[in-house]
């Protein structure tokens, strides 16, 4: 019976990649986007580390690199509603190419002319203009997906998106700029390079309905029309503030696991990533069966579910020193981190009007990811705080520890107060 449910899994998959030219193009520049993406999660941290042990510098570069979805997710939201998402996508990705062939000139053995706390720094400019484009990029993609794929079939297009976001941003991604990075540090990210030039080939080769740009009425009006039709829908702006506390504590966790690997596991920069694989596998579990989880017990017993799911890693994590358990811890996460993501992201993209598609999920994702770089700040301020007092391991279990006791809190809530 397991096997039959996995063959009909694979086939609803393949169906809709092989049988929709536009969405297997938009597959595929997800891939290569987040093939670049996953290079660079490995190798921003883990360079700023080969310049500094202070934790606060190193919570700077992931702090810069989620700054921008506080500051211009809204506005990028506006400009997504006026204009032709597909260009913005092909725009953002070739600025991308562009600030990495930069990062590259930094990094390499010419650039130690910089040296020390000062390439930190320049590390965390081009991590907030690479997190700039971004924001630009990843609203775009989720307004034109509704516009390749029929409605009914969501789930399953944004379950193969996650999924394939995981396998190149964090299964295929992390490892491999572990092995870059020890053959030579530049070479991580001039693959990034390469990455996010194909995906803008990609994306210039779609054939989708062109839009007619909206007249613009001023950012301000436009953007409270988005505010105003979110605000008059509890259960969605309900979802967006949960979501940003979720992913506060959530990237306490990832901005703290880079030191936590080294000092407390002992791992190297390609032991970080694999490491990193095993929570792709998870977000590959969850994009493929999800659609099936939410088909069978329901959307809103699955966002209970993911709520549950997300106490057990931070606190199995906060408490071990096993690599094991780490991994497993990982994996677990990001299965309820894609049960989550595939319920409230289809939920969007189904009840959003398209002219209001870019607005509204930008201030849902203003609240949903504006508090990211303020919890990477945290995590650095908090081991540096706690370290005095309790020691440099205990003080790099502590976000692990506190992220567990908000998650619980967060289930409890959601239990309580979550109704679709």
């Amino acid at each position: 019976m397991l096997d039959g449910q996995r063959q009909r899994c694979l086939a609803s998959v393949m169906s809709l990649i092989l049988s929709n030219r536009p969405f297997r193009l938009l597959f595929s520049a997800t891939a290569a986007a987040n093939l670049g993406d996953g290079l660079a999660a490995l190798a921003f941290p883990w360079v700023a580390t080969l310049l500094t042990r202070d934790p606060v510098l190193i919570a700077l570069v992931a702090f810069a690199t989620r700054l921008p979805w506080f500051l211009f997710a809204v506005p990028v939201g506006v400009l997504v509603d006026r204009g032709d998402r597909r260009r913005l996508m092909i725009r953002a990705d070739v600025f991308r190419f562009l600030l990495v062939l930069m990062v590259v000139a930094l990094v390499a053995p010419g650039g130690d002319t910089v040296t020390g706390d000062l390439r930190v720094m320049a590390l965390a400019a081009f991590a907030f203009l690479l997190g700039t484009a971004e924001v630009v990029r990843d609203n775009a993609a989720q307004t034109l997906l509704p516009a390749l794929v029929p409605r009914d079939r969501l789930e399953v297009a944004n379950g193969q998106l996650w999924s394939v976001e995981q396998v190149a941003g964090s299964f295929v991604g992390p490892p491999l700029a572990g092995l870059l990075i020890a053959w030579a540090v530049p070479a991580p990210f001039a693959a990034e390079a390469l990455c996010f030039a194909l995906a803008a080939w990609c994306v210039w080769c779609i054939a989708a309905p062109v839009r007619i740009a909206a007249v613009p009425r001023g950012l301000l009006t436009e953007a409270r029309e988005g505010w105003a039709w979110l605000r008059a829908r509890p259960v969605l702006l309900r979802l967006a503030l949960m979501l940003g506390l979720m992913n506060a504590m959530s990237m306490m966790v990832l901005t703290v696991l880079v030191l936590f690997s080294q000092e407390v596991l002992g791992m190297s920069a390609a032991g970080h990533g694999i490491l990193l694989t095993f929570g792709a596998a998870g977000g590959v579990a969850g994009g493929l069966f999800g659609p099936r989880v939410i088909a069978r017990i329901g959307a809103q017993r699955t966002l209970h579910l993911a709520l549950v799911l997300m106490v057990v890693p931070f606190l199995a994590i906060g408490l071990t020193a096993s690599p094991a358990i780490v991994a497993a811890a990982l994996f677990a996460e990001m299965v309820a981190a894609l049960l989550w993501n595939i319920v409230t992201v289809s939920y969007r993209q189904r009840i959003i009007p398209d002219a209001l598609l870019g607005r509204v999920n930008a201030i849902y994702r203003f609240f949903g990811w504006g508090l990211m770089p303020f919890g990477a700040l945290a995590a650095g301020w908090i081991v540096a705080a706690a370290e005095p007092g309790i020691g440099r391991e205990a003080a790099l279990r502590l976000p692990f520890l506190l992220s567990a006791g908000g998650a619980a809190a967060m289930a409890v809530y959601g239990t309580l107060r979550l109704r679709l």
